[in-house]
């Protein structure tokens, strides 16, 4: 393959590969294992009753087949920062922009809700969030102690990350055992101590209906607990032997946290007094609800695991947002190394850490702490955010069979345009079942991302856009999301569209845009000057493997 003549800036340094399979995968479970679980199973149920497991197995398969996409495209390209890489070599400038500024947004938005999580169950120790009620709706925020606090959460996740990635998986590892044991050892203790096999049916399974199923896929911390996935991808181009490692992290991650969230739910569910929910689901309530597993733990008369619960909802939020501070900072990289965010982002120290991006993630987070201060009003935003810019993998994947026909693929999805379309597909139902009134914030803060793209162009930073190849179908396909989301009657929407209806319709809309992506992809030749321009800067990463991050 052909290089380019992109110079690499002077005192620019390379990422380091130290990260081998168990620390791709745990980086990957470690991410996954933060602090939805611990509120879920409590949201889920509200949502869905019962049926809160049919949501959690459903999430668990549409992730799948995102993570499925990513894993060829992992493999082909093992590069960091690969998510918001990819649209750049397939549809060039604009849709790399576009989709890396929602990804970067997302990335950065989970440190400070992971801190948030945290401290919303240590609030049984010290005053760090106060319960208030926001849009009928329970929740916690930061009180001033809270927020000194996660300023120094965040700070820490800073320092951690600057040693390097070397000591990150390490510390990780040990941490992601301590997750597996605690969220194994409460599914056990709750079953053993108390199962009520009468609350999966007392109130009815789906007392919601699949309205309800649904709602709880997108909005009660359902795929936000799986996204976590993404680091096997993220981190590609750390790890040792991408060919083995990236397709392993990214499949077995969602497989592996599918069987505990599903065991967890069960076990929580049976696990409750029938008394709690002779009122319903949707009133389903704790004592202490800052904490609800560790609630039930200490209605159940366990004691013990309530503590050990407390000290894990420190540990594994903490341990989410170090890596998404890892992540985010590697996003910036990545988006500069594009050309699509100022340079400076893409410089490192001479440990190889990209010091001026850590700089940048740790500023943002502080300032997400002031219009969202709690873990429950940033949770749909989230998962909106990062499966929308996960929707262009599958575009991509497409796009690059044509391409790239001969581009060696070590992970080849089988079954052609199948598994891509409905990946695509899932990735626009999420969206939309997160409904109206978390969508427009979404849409807003893409057209401030626009906003950014002008000023980058007036300054003569910019790259050529690729408009054609890029426009052409991000802007029907946000748009579109938009229309389908204000029409339907998922949060806030008018109703025009229903569950029968909605279904297909997403379905037809999802088949067009990924056709019209198809068809407006870049040439295989400007393509190919897009895959050498970032295999270039690639290659001199590689050449100082003992220099980096």
């Amino acid at each position: 393959m052909a290089t380019t003549t992109r110079s690499v800036e002077h005192g620019s340094r390379d990422l380091r590969r130290h990260v081998g399979l168990v620390g791709l995968l745990f980086a990957s479970v470690g991410s996954i294992i933060g602090s939805g679980w611990l509120f879920g199973a409590l949201n889920a149920s509200r949502e869905a009753g019962p049926a809160a497991l049919v949501s959690w197995g459903l999430g668990a398969v549409m992730i799948l087949l995102i993570g499925l996409v990513y894993a060829e495209l992992g493999t082909m390209f093992p590069l960091s920062g690969g998510v918001v890489r990819f649209p750049h070599m397939s549809f060039g400038s604009f849709a790399s922009y576009t989709t890396g500024w929602i990804t970067w947004l997302a990335a950065a938005t989970v440190a400070p809700i992971e801190v948030e999580g945290a401290l919303q169950y240590a609030t049984k120790y010290a005053p760090f969030t106060a319960r208030h009620t926001v849009d009928g709706s329970v929740v916690h925020t930061l009180t001033g102690l809270g927020y000194a606090v996660a300023v120094v959460a965040m700070a820490v996740f800073v320092v951690i990350n600057y040693i390097g990635v070397r000591w990150f998986a390490r510390v990780n590892n040990v941490v992601v055992w301590w997750k597996l044991a605690v969220i194994t050892l409460v599914i056990v203790a709750f079953v053993v101590t108390a199962f009520h096999a009468a609350n999966f049916s007392s109130q009815g399974f789906t007392p919601q209906g699949w309205h309800g199923v649904f709602t709880a896929i997108a909005t009660s911390g359902i795929v936000f607990s799986y996204l976590g996935f993404r680091q096997g991808i993220e981190l590609a181009g750390e790890t040792d032997n991408p060919r083995r490692n990236v397709p392993i992290a990214v499949i077995g991650s969602v497989l592996l946290t599918g069987v505990l969230y599903v065991g967890l739910q069960a076990a929580f569910i049976g696990s409750l007094d029938p008394g709690l929910i002779t009122g319903g689901w949707a009133n389903l309530s704790f004592n202490d609800d800052f904490g609800p597993l560790a609630a039930v733990a200490s209605l159940l008369g366990l004691g013990w695991l309530a503590v050990l619960l407390y000290a894990d909802a420190i540990i594994s939020p903490a341990d989410t947002g170090l890596i998404y501070t890892t992540v985010t900072a590697r996003l910036s990289y990545a988006m500069a190394r594009n050309g699509n965010a100022p340079r400076g982002l893409a410089k490192t120290s001479v440990r190889g850490v990209p010091v001026v991006s850590l700089l940048v993630t740790f500023v943002v987070g502080l300032i997400i702490f002031l219009p969202f201060p709690s873990w429950q009003q940033l949770v749909g935003f989230i998962t909106s955010a990062t499966v929308l810019s996960f929707g262009s993998g599958p575009l991509v994947l497409a796009a690059m069979r044509r391409q790239l026909p001969e581009r060696e693929r070590p992970f080849r999805l089988p079954g052609g345009h199948v598994i891509p379309v409905l990946a695509f597909w899932s990735s626009n139902l999420i969206v939309y079942w997160s409904g109206w009134s978390i969508v427009w914030k979404l849409m807003v803060a893409v057209l401030i991302g626009l906003a950014l793209l002008v000023v980058f162009e007036v300054s003569g930073s910019q790259p050529p856009l690729d408009w054609r190849a890029g426009a052409s179908w991000v802007v029907p396909w946000l748009g579109g999301l938009a229309l389908l989301s204000w029409l339907g009657d998922y949060g806030g929407g008018i109703g025009a569209l229903h569950f029968v209806s909605a279904i297909p319709v997403t379905f037809v809309f999802s088949a067009a845009i990924y056709a019209l992506a198809y068809a407006m992809r870049l040439s295989p030749e400007r393509s190919r000057e897009h895959v050498a321009d970032t295999e270039h800067e690639a290659a001199v990463e590689d050449a100082e493997l003992g220099q980096g991050f």
